[in-house]
């Protein structure tokens, strides 16, 4: 659900995307948002709040933890693939191990509740002061390759293909650093964890299938292109 703020302002409002499964929570925000001129939109689960970012892009998220689908640190793990929206999580979960994780997972911050409105609304103000959005879009489509991000599904020749949650996750990684060479260990930390760093193993099996899937040719490749020893490169375009 979107919810726009009133007109009568000279540029676009900017978007604020909320996730959180009470009711009560997103009515308040939504509420307390849209009388600072900021646009919403509402989503009660992880899923329903992925394809709203995909399909209309968002200035800011805020972000429950405890939802009914996806717990928000995989939600966060996800986007993170292919978006870089700054990101409040918003949580009653309180321990400072957790807020470290979070962050490094991509996180901007990290507000505890019960919370204060005062408070929310002056960390989103000097989020977005110092935070540069980009232009998040919604589908790749090169000719021959397509990922739609809303549906999280991947089409080679028009053709729908199969893929794991973790072959997807890699693909989109690549994707969103298209060009750019991805180490072994940071792919490795994504996907599995700062535990499996070294499992390169791992990454091996993941990448043969990734390329099996896509028809890609790891001595000639059209879209996954290995620097022994050091990582991967993405060179679609």
């Amino acid at each position: 659900m979107l919810n726009s703020a009133k007109a009568g302002q000279s540029t676009s409002p900017i978007k604020i995307l909320i996730i959180d499964d009470e009711a009560q929570v997103r009515k308040f925000l939504d509420i307390a948002l849209r009388s600072q001129g900021y646009a919403t939109m509402l989503a009660e689960n992880g899923q329903q709040g992925l394809e709203l970012l995909a399909l209309h892009g968002a200035d800011l998220l805020i972000l429950d933890l405890g939802l009914p689908d996806l717990d928000g640190r995989e939600v966060l793990t996800e986007l993170r693939c292919w978006s870089q929206v700054p990101v409040i999580v918003l949580s009653v979960r309180a321990d400072e191990q957790e807020k470290v994780a979070l962050l490094d997972a991509g996180a901007h911050d990290y507000v505890t509740k019960p919370f204060s409105v005062q408070e929310l609304m002056a960390r989103i103000r000097v989020m977005l002061r110092h935070v540069a959005v980009p232009v998040e879009t919604a589908i790749y489509d090169d000719g021959q390759l397509k990922i739609d991000y809303a549906q999280r599904q991947v089409f080679l020749h028009q053709q729908l293909i199969s893929l794991t949650r973790k072959e997807y996750q890699l693909l989109l990684m690549l994707v969103q650093h298209s060009g750019r060479l991805i180490t072994q260990p940071q792919i490795l930390k994504e996907l599995w964890g700062p535990s499996h760093q070294e499992d390169t193993h791992y990454l091996r099996i993941l990448v043969a299938k990734l390329r099996n899937k896509l028809g890609d040719d790891a001595i000639h490749p059209t879209y996954i292109a290995t620097e022994p020893g050091v990582g991967l490169r993405f060179l679609g375009k």
